[in-house]
């Protein structure tokens, strides 16, 4: 509870005794009507001067119908009309919501600020020979860093020194620490939690994944859900209304009565009018509905997804398309060897020898993969003196010479212009065959692996209500038809280039209903058209590129598909809340309001179709944090 909130507290609890007293020594002492008023005049003007205040400024200003206007007319007419307690208790009760509602901001607030809390406040260099602390700013490309335990990682690099583990959990809503050494990348806003570690920056303070997130959680309020405009919209010809509408009703039937039965009875239609004005006050809607908003995208940045905008949040409820790039994806967008099928007299060992020897002076994924399987099943690295005259055949494979024999790893095509017989074609992957004096020694298949929960992700976003889970890759039509069958896919399609990959999303941009949502998830630089093209992109933030975070309308920072279900959880229960808080406010409200017109209802209903409901919506609306996986 912040320090204003304590003090309005304090006022709160000031004039409930207050008015308490008053009523108890009205029931003892016979007071006359001035007196009296005057003595509730302290607990209203105790509660209620702030409110008064603002009133009178928007009149000043000519911003006249708002809640405090109002509360102002409504409480001053009954005291001119001797309603001494319901005057006051109004104005009581309306402070009351109020400092509900500000608990209940307060509350969903408390995930932006601990996303916020990520913000690094200083770097560590080495300035001669000393370590010093400096403005994050001030840090350029390719600087050394010293991140000590505890501090968190104030720019994207790469480890140079160290090993360590991150608590990301700040980034991604995963609570389980990840372990990093050397050669790593590293991204900002993760905690350094066991050893020290040199990382030498890739990107300046404001590019750095820490300042976009913090750039998108910031700006996310400027764009509003339909909802959220409607409902601005409704309450700023709604208030006008019912104002005029109070005051026809406070002047026309009496005049009426006037002239029929020739008693106008003017307090009578008056305690309606004013009745009338407090139970219209539209705070529950104005104030649940964005409160109901904020804290979705709020539950949802606590889990590692960040939503740009409730109106992306309010989307993602009506998605029916999902359209996946594969790689980084739904596969990892590492390559690794997932098998090995040596010729009946070669081990495996010996296969994996060959292969990673001859592709030891190579940097291409697959070069490293075959490097990387040798060291993990040999525990040693290859020795360089044993290879000599490594030649690339481009697009081909590669040749060396291993302990004086010619050695040969490459494609299909490369083994047919070697003239070199294969006893069979492996197309589960990318296949390296490998020969040895022009002889057949095997082939060893690398493939990129499907991510552990992309098989699970894409079968809840089924059952939650999705039409097709839509595959599309640039790689060919072999690698892309086991990874769909892997997965579950319910189309693919192959060998796309960028630029298909956007016709092909307008091609399911045209088939879908028009309320139904099209989304597309990617993280490459290359699917940031696409992004753009969809009703909704979805951009993997850890791995993926500047271009594609910044064309999304919502970032994973996980890099989870499985992130993808619960954000669509959190959309549509937050869309369910808004809902339910829409039709129960105008519900009551058109009800009581009904009933105030013909002298139904009198202060103290008022006072709960306005502060009742309010509370209780924004009770309601604070629900949408707690959103659970």
């Amino acid at each position: 509870m912040s320090s204003k909130q304590k003090k309005v507290l304090i006022r709160i609890i000031i004039s409930l005794v207050l008015l308490v007293f008053i009523v108890v020594l009205d029931n003892f002492v016979n007071f006359n009507k001035l007196i009296l008023g005057t003595l509730y005049l302290v607990p209203y003007f105790v509660i209620g001067y702030d409110v008064l205040k603002k009133a009178w400024k928007g009149i000043l200003k000519k911003q006249v119908f708002d809640e405090n206007f109002l509360m102002a007319v409504a409480t001053i007419g009954a005291f001119a009309l001797g309603e001494f307690t319901e005057a006051a208790a109004v104005m009581l009760f309306y402070q009351v919501g109020e400092l509900f509602q500000g608990l209940a901001v307060g509350k969903s607030r408390k995930n932006i600020a601990a996303l916020m809390d990520i913000r690094p406040d200083y770097a560590n260099i080495y300035q001669d020979g000393q370590i010093v602390k400096v403005d994050p700013d001030d840090v350029e490309i390719g600087t050394v860093i010293v991140v000590n335990p505890g501090e968190k990682v104030p720019i994207d690099g790469v480890i140079v020194k160290g090993n360590t583990t991150l608590d990301t959990r700040a980034l991604t809503g995963e609570s389980v620490p990840r372990t990093a050494s050397a050669g790593e990348e590293i991204i900002s806003g993760c905690i350094n939690v066991t050893g020290q570690i040199e990382v030498k920056t890739t990107k300046e303070f404001d590019e750095s994944t820490v300042s976009k997130i913090l750039d998108l959680v910031e700006n996310s309020a400027m764009k509003k859900a339909k909802t959220e405009n409607f409902i601005t919209k409704f309450a700023r010809y709604y208030t006008p209304v019912v104002c005029y509408s109070a005051l026809a009703l406070a002047i026309i039937p009496p005049i009426v009565s006037l002239l029929v039965l020739g008693d106008a009875n003017w307090g009578d239609w008056i305690i309606r009018a004013l009745t009338f004005l407090v139970i219209s006050c539209p705070c529950a809607l104005v104030i649940s509905i964005p409160l109901s908003f904020f804290g979705g995208i709020g539950c949802a940045s606590s889990n590692g997804i960040l939503v740009k905008g409730s109106n992306y949040l309010e989307a993602l409820a009506e998605a029916k398309y999902m359209v996946f790039d594969k790689t980084g994806t739904l596969t990892e967008g590492v390559f690794e060897v997932t098998a090995i099928y040596p010729a009946s007299d070669v081990s495996e060992k010996k296969l994996l020898e060959l292969a990673a020897y001859v592709e030891n002076g190579s940097s291409h994924p697959i070069s490293l993969s075959l490097q990387r399987a040798y060291m993990d099943k040999n525990g040693q690295d290859v020795d360089v003196d044993r290879i000599a005259d490594i030649q690339t055949v481009v697009g081909r494979g590669v040749n060396g010479c291993l302990d004086g024999h010619r050695v040969c790893v490459g494609n299909e095509k490369y083994m047919a212009e070697l003239k070199v017989s294969l006893p069979r074609i492996y197309d589960e992957g990318t296949a390296c065959y490998v020969t040895s004096d022009d002889k057949y020694m095997g082939c060893i298949v690398i493939s990129d692996v499907v991510k552990a929960d992309a098989p699970r992700a894409l079968a809840e976003l089924k059952s939650s209500g999705i039409k097709k889970n839509i595959m599309l890759t640039g790689d060919l039509k072999s690698t892309a038809e086991i990874v769909a069958s892997q997965l579950g896919i319910d189309e693919y399609h192959s060998e796309l280039l960028p630029g298909d990959k956007v016709d092909m999303v307008e091609s399911y941009m045209t088939q879908k209903l028009e309320k139904e949502k099209l989304v597309f998830v990617g993280d490459g630089i290359n699917d940031a058209p696409v992004l753009s093209r969809a009703d909704i992109g979805i951009a993997m933030g850890a791995m993926g590129s500047d271009a594609a975070i910044e064309a999304a309308d919502i970032v994973l920072m996980d890099d989870n598909p499985k992130s993808i279900a619960l954000a669509m959880k959190i959309s549509r229960k937050t869309l369910r809340i808004v809902k339910e808080n829409i039709v129960f406010a105008i519900g009551i409200k058109v009800g009581c309001l009904i009933l105030a017109a013909f002298g139904m209802a009198n202060m103290w209903l008022a006072i709960f179709a306005d502060v009742g409901v309010m509370i209780i919506a924004v009770i309601n609306a604070t629900r949408a944090l707690r959103i659970k996986k």
